[in-house]
């Protein structure tokens, strides 16, 4: 039977680091009761957001294990780190991750199903095989822009909706008019959307998608919250904090995850802002302020939502 997704916000968790750039696991623990105590239906763990390409595979698996130790059952985790190019590899990388007991599906990256650019055949032929080779293992897929984008196409996701092996998808097409297209495809089946755009992420969920999976959970996912839970008793409202979170994401171009643990490590959890995948010295007193005037403006927001 299909692991079954539950819809709302699941933030793509960042990694805080040690001093001597190990992972902090105390940091990681407090995040995960975080994004449970803003109402966060799941967690994406090693993920880009968790610089899972910048992660031992047994870095991976220490760090998935945490997490689903912190989380507890209280809410969902599916879990990636599908970097490997060689084929065995990417198998030993499935197999070790799903070994560990509390990963509900294990999220495929689309660029390795189709490392060459070979088109549809390829992509299909390598994700049935890890399909027909693993039954017992429910997958998501996630259209990972590192180290490049590849879009599934919407029949694809028609198929393997119908199949019932497929039941998450992180969007990353940036389009609401091709997720509305993807979401009528797989209506009905267990595969659920969660679009990752936060321009077009309230009209994806208005349209029938799962919920959001994107970078800014990590700065304010109980505003993404109160916008998925609002869109239908008070639209004019939750369009108005959607357009907000649309202007506040545009600093996840900003030496991104340095900013979101900056932003953590001010106003929820202590961790500082080194990361293996940007350079931190980036994160200077402008990129500071650019996350203290967004601490701000969130806080406004929320007064003005009743939530604070």
């Amino acid at each position: 039977m299909a692991f079954s997704i539950a819809p709302g916000i699941w933030p793509v968790m960042i990694t805080p680091w040690t001093d001597d750039n190990k992972p902090d696991f105390k940091a990681i623990a407090q995040l995960c009761d975080w994004y449970v105590e803003r109402g966060c239906a799941g967690i994406f763990a090693v993920c880009q957001s968790s610089e899972m390409a910048y992660l031992t595979e047994q870095e991976k698996l220490d760090i998935a294990r945490a997490t689903v130790d912190a989380v507890g059952g209280r809410i969902q985790v599916v879990a990636s780190g599908h970097t490997a190019d060689d084929k065995a590899d990417q198998f030993r990388e499935l197999e070790n991750m799903m070994k560990i007991p509390g990963i509900g599906a294990y999220v495929l990256v689309s660029n390795r199903l189709d490392q060459k650019n070979e088109g549809e055949a390829v992509f299909e032929a390598n994700a049935q095989e890890i399909f027909d080779r693993y039954p017992e293992i429910d997958f998501g897929i996630y259209e990972c822009p590192m180290p490049w984008k590849r879009l599934v196409t919407t029949e694809f996701l028609r198929k393997a909706g119908k199949q019932g092996r497929m039941v998450f998808l992180k969007d990353t097409c940036c389009d609401y008019e091709l997720v509305r297209e993807r979401q009528k495809a797989v209506d009905g089946t267990p595969l659920k959307i969660f679009n990752a755009n936060a321009q077009s992420w309230f009209d994806s969920v208005c349209h029938g998608a799962a919920g959001y999976s994107g970078v800014m959970a990590n700065f304010h996912p109980e505003l993404y919250k109160w916008c998925f839970d609002h869109k239908d008793s008070d639209y004019e409202k939750a369009r108005l904090v959607a357009d907000f979170l649309t202007a506040a994401a545009m600093i996840e171009m900003r030496v991104y995850p340095c900013n979101a643990k900056y932003h953590q490590a001010l106003v929820d959890v202590p961790m500082n802002v080194f990361a293996r995948s940007n350079d931190c010295a980036k994160l200077d007193k402008n990129a500071r302020g650019e996350v203290e005037s967004l601490i701000h403006l969130e806080e406004y927001v929320r007064r003005q939502i009743g939530l604070n």
